[in-house]
């Protein structure tokens, strides 16, 4: 494509309006020069952090910068473009739109909900199998059981679609720092330390973020029903066999605090369900999760101790209409009367928002 035919770059045209050189913006958005020259000259398409700066620089959201540049399908140098590595050569996947790039999200059993996969990928061939706005999906990681009811009151408040990967909270702000997911669920606060959620995200992203609280939980014990241990103190010291969550998410570390180590055990489950799953069948004694799936799963709970799920984005992304239908949801009086109605959960303080 000739150079008369490329319009100027959104970057360049809202550089120039602010008075800006490329050299004074570069050091703003703190990135090369010649990156910046690169980008503005339409030869470079930015990585996922550098788009994000570049947005934060200039006030304004990443599509708007990118989307006109961004490839017409979810490919870069030929290749399909992965949000991470599929389980097979050939499979299904969702397609959403993450910082100004088109991803293909391996599919997967989401809690309590169901969407029809947007197409099947053979190596680098892919098939459509409908026609979905990949701008109007949002992606969320983390390990709230109740994500499902959220996906689906999100759906129908806002028309758009709400992808909930389970992750602990370690994994899901790796996701969204590599840019990848929009939207990172965690629950380190507690009472004792109820900035522990802003903190995890300083030393593990840096600021420029957000959280949106989504709830306040009890986290604690799942026992079996007709099990006569009585406290905390009693499991720390009786149980031999736990279910254990993987390294990195609150779970674990609460259980590792209880038993006043940190423990290798030779096998993990991934979510607050599979805990008490292994307790139900019976090859665990006891396990960390929260109460909702203890009760549901008909288990005993012993409460440790309550914790504040937060939901972590970008700042640069507060203007896209996803992240504002979120906010916009939480705040509803119908939603807060849902989330009070969970068991062991609090919706006193759903919906406030801070800057980390």
């Amino acid at each position: 494509m000739s150079r008369a035919k490329n319009p100027e770059h959104p970057v360049a045209a809202l550089r120039k309006a602010r008075g800006w050189s490329q050299e004074e913006f570069s050091k703003m958005a703190g990135m090369p020069r010649s990156s910046l020259s690169a980008i503005e000259a339409w030869r470079l398409t930015p990585s996922v952090s550098a788009a994000l700066a570049v947005a934060r620089a200039l006030g304004c959201r990443v599509e708007e910068l990118f989307e006109a540049a961004a490839s017409p399908g979810p490919r870069q140098g030929g290749q399909v473009l992965w949000a991470w590595k599929a389980t097979s050569g050939a499979g299904r996947y969702w397609e959403a739109e993450v910082g100004g790039r088109k991803w293909l999200f391996p599919v997967e059993t989401l809690p309590g909900v169901s969407w029809a996969h947007d197409g099947i990928c053979h190596g680098e061939v892919m098939k459509e199998s409908r026609r979905s706005d990949a701008s109007k999906t949002l992606v969320m990681a983390g390990c709230d059981p109740a994500a499902g009811l959220l996906a689906a009151e999100y759906a129908a408040a806002s028309g758009f679609r709400m992808l909930t990967f389970t992750r602990g909270g370690g994994a899901a702000l790796e996701l969204l720092r590599q840019g990848v997911v929009h939207v990172a669920a965690l629950h380190r606060s507690t009472e004792e330390r109820p900035e522990r959620n802003a903190e995890t995200v300083l030393e593990r992203l840096g600021s420029g973020y957000r959280l949106l609280r989504s709830a306040e939980w009890q986290e604690g014990i799942a026992l079996p029903a007709a099990d006569a241990i009585s406290s905390v103190t009693a499991c720390a010291q009786q149980v031999r066999q736990w279910a254990m969550r993987e390294p990195g998410s609150a779970a674990r570390e609460c259980l590792d605090e209880l038993l006043g180590q940190a423990t290798v055990p030779e096998h993990v489950v991934l979510s607050h369900q599979a805990v008490v799953e292994a307790v139900r069948s019976g090859w665990a004694e006891a396990g960390v999760c929260v109460r909702l799936c203890a009760e549901d799963a008909g288990l005993r709970f012993l409460p440790v101790r309550r914790e504040s799920l937060d939901l972590c984005f970008a700042v640069a992304m507060e203007g896209d209409p996803r992240i504002r239908a979120l906010i916009q949801l939480m705040r509803s009086r119908e939603h807060r009367r849902l989330i009070g109605e969970l068991p062991g959960y609090d919706e006193r303080n759903t919906g406030e928002l801070v800057t980390v």
